[in-house]
C-alpha cells in the first residue's frame, strides 16, 4: 500500500486588533480545525514557535472587505502585520481569503452546534472560528 505523503500545514488567521483566531489544516490538508485565540500583541512569538513545531507550508490570512468589495478599515492594520509577517517567515508564501460574513458564520454556527449564551459572548472562540471558517472557505477554493 502506497504511503501518503503529508504535506505542510496551512495557517490561517483571522486578524483582529486585540485577538487573532488562528486554524490549521492537518498535515494532507483537507481538514481546518480551530487551534487557539492569541492576544495580537503576542502573535508573532506564537507563530514562531508554532512553526519550530510543525511544518507549515503556508500562511491564509483573512481579507475583510466592505459589501462593495472595497477594503475594510481593519485593512490598515492588517497591511502592516503583512509585511512583518513576511519578513519574519520569509520561506512561507502568505495568501489572503476573503472574510466577509466569518463572524456571522460563526455565531451562526454556535447556535447551531448548541452553545450556550455564555459560551457564544466569548468573542475569543467567535474568532478562533471564524479562523476555521477563513481557512476551509481557502481549501474549498483550491
Amino acid at each position: 500500500m502506497p504511503k501518503k505523503l503529508a504535506l505542510g500545514r496551512i495557517v490561517a488567521l483571522d486578524y483582529g486588533k486585540v485577538r487573532t483566531g488562528i486554524a490549521v489544516t492537518d498535515e494532507l490538508q483537507l481538514i481546518a480545525s480551530g487551534l487557539t485565540t492569541v492576544r495580537t500583541v503576542d502573535l508573532i512569538p506564537f507563530l514562531k514557535k508554532y512553526v519550530l513545531a510543525e511544518n507549515v507550508e503556508k500562511f491564509v490570512v483573512g481579507e475583510p472587505k466592505q459589501m462593495d468589495n472595497s477594503p475594510s478599515q481593519v485593512e490598515e492594520l492588517i497591511t502592516p502585520f503583512l509585511k512583518h509577517l513576511s519578513r519574519t517567515f520569509n520561506e512561507i508564501p502568505i495568501e489572503r481569503q476573503d472574510e466577509r460574513f466569518t463572524s456571522k458564520m460563526a455565531f451562526q454556527s454556535m447556535i447551531e452546534g448548541g452553545i450556550k449564551k455564555k459560551q457564544r459572548q466569548n468573542k475569543a472562540l467567535v474568532d478562533e472560528i471564524s479562523a476555521t471558517l477563513i481557512l476551509q472557505a481557502y481549501l474549498n477554493r483550491k
